[in-house]
């Protein structure tokens, strides 16, 4: 029973609808907008003064790219109506709104009837549960035959298609659905409330016909429409599902959503959380509110409202708020990467944080930037989409772009199960992890599980790992695509009670994936168009040989007036044959097609020579796993990890065989000459004092230091300046000041401690550089060569020092902080070398004070505190 029929309040209606490109979907909004008294009078799409297309791009070229909404009230039901984009190229951005309308209106054009994209909204209808109300519009022109219409529609949408332009006999309503032929039988009638529910369970699907830009049987579809539409169900507690950012003239932030439950109000603080997870708590600065075609402010949002929310500055197209839930992972998807070439003088690095505003308005565009090719990509769904987001680009940030002809998005997935394993354990750090890859039906995805019991290992351990499982976008082992159709479930794990972080589950996570990739059998999955061509009969032959030679599979049908041919094909063979069917059959043949997910390679040994992908030089995907021997950190390749494991799982392995012995790892630690030697080949020869200070203590008298071993610590120049607030504020005015004030304090704190200093500054920016390196009292300080950065000379030199516990870096970079990890050398951040430097400092003051006053100086080098 819905709300019509208890008395209640009911909630707004949301209709969206869609089409194929110029099917006349706009046309047919613009119609129901008018007869609902929210137009005056409807626009036209040639004439680009439609009221839902109001982007200069959608009006020059004819189309709708980005979804739109308008307001109106109709036979007492309040209604959203929202106009989708059409053209394949802009699916994504239709298949987003799917996610918050209650019924979905589906135009077919009279004269061109079922098209191979009609078809895929047909399906993706299907998948998301929605009812849908057909509407046969353009049947005004020559060739559009309503009985011959019906049948199509019956005979590739559904059978249970009804026209209902005139009232159908109950007979055939009641043969729709056995409940509805047991309601008939029962009572001899169906009610309005008897058709409401088989709509709303997609067991009967309503069809009008009549003409969008004459105005034809729009009253008769309005009223069928709202009569037969279920009500939407609004809970109590607050929901809403994002399905939509933009952003406005002022370059304001939008979030376009729908209310699912409860109420929003300006100035509400919303906890929400971000797409990595992080929970945030923003407050609304802003609400606007659908009335007519134009959006205006409000006050507040409540349940069944589509409407905009101000002041959300992580949120997401997809995410679910409050007691919403996400919604489901997109089915339509870009087959096609294309390089992004940025004009000269505009820095990729600069413009990419810029780019991502659009990636967040056009979650499948997906910028990536590669730092071994130095390339910009972006993944499309064709050539319209490039042409509007080369304008869009040019319009909002001034570049005039161009893109290359694009390359396939190639998947992997594996041909039989395999289990991987990962291990990490620098010193002080632990974890393991074995994986089961299992290969899924084409079109699975990836599914995560866990077999791991909870005694073996605890749940909040299972759960980080498969957290870590979802988080990245594993790579394949052949071409470094990203893997598909996969299963990983958790097989078992060990954690350290003591020593176990959680970015130690993510490095062994990691690491199992991408060895059980390396173990298994791969197989090259590649994009397949599913197709529609019809060519007169003198090309059937043409069309049949051209099809074959694409390695396409198809049926055919053929008639009085031509061929009709359905099918697969890769879309790397496929790709511009809708110009060459235009040529060939003289502009008579129509040709469509859209992706439809992924096939096993017709070419694989060609695309592996091609692509040339290295997995194990890919470094940041490695499958192997780092172990900890006599207290250094060693790296195992991964064709030899299994015998390493501390974890036995049996899978793959008759259990009555003998276990593989553990081998035994080398010691990696250098001694304090090997680290002289290291020094002397950077620096020069190490000059020594030849008599010791007067008045020292002997050896033997000397209480023993904390460190056995004299202390070198290399610090990263500008990271220091730019953390501590004295230098960075120094550095505002004059970095060569913060330069040498830096220098004087490290001069000092050797001068107190002992130790060597290694201060490293970055000269790779500066042309010509050949790189300098100078000598100072206990303090050697480098400026890299043209083209090497810091972090890359520190990186050098802690690979070529190794495992060595008189050696630690200074600086809060991640990456040199993750080498120095790796290395299992010392690590301190800037701010806590900061403290330390401080208390060195005043200990200065204090013994200055205490020679002032004649005292006798101490050196208190074994009191300052132990740095970890």
């Amino acid at each position: 029973m819905d709300a019509r029929e208890t008395g209640q309040a009911e909630a707004p209606l949301c209709l969206g609808v869609l089409a194929h490109v110029d099917a006349g979907k706009t046309t047919l909004c613009e119609a129901l907008l008018h007869r609902a008294g929210v137009l005056k009078t409807p626009g036209r799409v040639d004439h680009g003064d439609t009221a839902l297309d109001t982007h200069e791009l959608e009006r020059r070229r004819g189309i709708t790219i980005f979804s739109a909404q308008a307001a109106f009230s109709h036979a007492g039901r309040r209604v959203t109506l929202l106009d989708t984009p059409g053209h394949v190229d802009f699916s994504g951005e239709m298949e987003r709104t799917l996610a918050v309308l209650d019924c979905a209106i589906l135009v077919i054009s009279g004269t061109d009837g079922v098209q191979a994209h009609t078809e895929t909204l047909w399906e993706l209808l299907r998948a998301y549960r929605l009812p849908v109300f057909l509407f046969v519009t353009k049947m005004d022109l020559p060739g559009a035959e309503r009985e011959a219409l019906l049948r199509e529609l019956r005979q590739r949408l559904d059978e249970r298609v009804v026209d209902f332009g005139t009232p159908p006999p109950e007979e055939e309503l009641a043969m729709c659905d056995e409940e509805l032929l047991e309601r008939y039988l029962a009572a001899g009638r169906l009610t309005a409330a008897d058709l409401r529910s088989a709509v709303a369970r997609r067991r009967l699907f309503p069809c009008w016909f009549g003409s969008g830009l004459r105005l034809e049987g729009i009253d008769a579809f309005l009223d069928g429409a709202l009569r037969y539409a279920p009500a939407p169900t609004c809970g109590e507690a607050f929901g809403a599902r994002v399905f939509k950012i933009s952003r406005d003239a002022q370059g304001r932030r939008l979030t376009h959503l729908r209310l699912s439950g409860g109420d929003l109000r300006v100035r509400q603080s919303l906890r929400y959380e971000t797409r990595d997870g992080t929970a945030l708590e923003e407050k609304l600065t802003g609400l606007l509110a659908c009335q007519g075609a134009k959006l205006r402010p409000a006050e507040a949002l409540r349940a069944g409202d589509v409407g905009v929310v101000l002041g959300l500055s992580r949120s997401w197209a997809g995410q679910g708020l409050g007691a919403e839930s996400d919604a489901p992972l997109p089915q339509l998807a870009p087959a096609l990467r294309y390089r992004l070439r940025l004009p000269e003088g505009v820095d990729a690095a600069q413009a990419l944080p810029l780019l991502r505003q659009l990636e967040e308005e056009e979650p499948l565009l997906r910028f990536s930037w590669s730092g071994q090719s130095r390339e910009l990509s972006v993944q499309l769904m064709g050539r319209v989409q490039i042409e509007i987001l080369k304008s869009l680009i040019a319009g909002r940030f001034g570049w005039a772009v161009q893109v290359d002809a694009g390359q396939i998005l190639y998947r992997e997935t594996i041909a039989a199960p395999v289990e991987g394993c990962g291990h990490y354990e620098p010193l002080r750090h632990y974890a393991e992890v074995h994986l089961l890859l299992e290969p899924l039906p084409p079109g699975s995805g990836i599914e995560l599980d866990t077999r791991c019991p909870t005694d073996a290992l605890a749940l909040n351990w299972q759960r980080l790992i498969l957290t870590h499982l979802a988080e990245k976008r594993h790579l394949g082992v052949l071409t470094g695509s990203p893997v598909t159709d996969l299963r990983i479930s958790l097989l078992a794990g060990r954690a350290h009670e003591k020593h176990t972080e959680g970015g130690d589950f993510r490095q062994a996570t990691y690491r199992a994936v991408r060895q059980g990739l390396m173990k298994a059998q791969s197989v090259l999955l590649e994009p397949v168009y599913r197709f529609t061509l019809e060519v007169p009969p003198a090309q059937t032959g043409r069309a049949i040989s051209d099809l074959r030679t694409m390695h396409a599979e198809f049926d055919c049908e053929t008639g009085e007036h031509g061929a009709l041919l359905r099918g697969l094909c890769p879309v790397d063979t496929m790709r511009s044959y809708a110009a060459e069917v235009t040529a060939y059959t003289g502009g008579r043949g129509r040709f469509s097609c859209h992706v439809s997910g992924y096939r096993p390679c017709h070419d694989t040994a060609r695309v592996l020579a091609a692509i040339g992908y290295d997995p194990e030089a890919d470094l940041d995907n490695s499958p192997d796993s780092v172990f900890c021997a006599h207290g250094a950190a060693t790296l195992v390749k991964w064709d030899r990890a299994d015998a390493y494991m501390h974890i036995d799982t049996g899978y793959g392995r008759d259990r009555n065989a003998p276990p593989a012995p553990r081998l035994r790892m080398r010691r990696l630690d250098i001694d304090e000459a090997e680290l002289e030697a290291i020094m002397e080949r950077e620096f020069g020869p190490i000059r020594r004092p030849m008599y010791s200070r007067p008045g020292s203590r002997p050896a033997e008298e000397k209480s023993v230091s904390l460190r056995a071993r004299r202390e070198t610590v290399v610090v990263d120049g500008y990271n220091l300046i730019f953390s501590w607030d004295e230098l960075r504020a120094l550095a505002e005015q004059s970095l060569d000041s913060a330069r040498s004030r830096l220098t004087e304090i490290l001069i000092s704190y050797h001068g107190f401690t002992g130790s060597e200093i290694v201060l490293v500054f970055d000269g790779y920016a500066k042309a010509g550089n050949p790189g300098e390196k100078e000598l100072l009292p206990g303090v050697r300080v480098v400026y890299t060569k043209e083209n090497e950065t810091a972090d890359r000379y520190i990186e050098r030199l802690l690979y070529d020092i190794g495992k060595n516990a008189a050696v630690r870096v200074v600086t809060s970079d991640n990456l040199i902080r993750l080498s120095a990890l790796g290395s299992g050398i010392r690590r301190t951040g800037a701010r806590e070398f900061g403290s330390e430097v401080d208390w060195v400092m005043g200990q200065i003051a204090e013994l200055l004070q205490r020679t002032a006053r004649g005292s006798h100086m101490t050196r208190l080098t074994d009191a300052r505190p132990e740095q970890g």
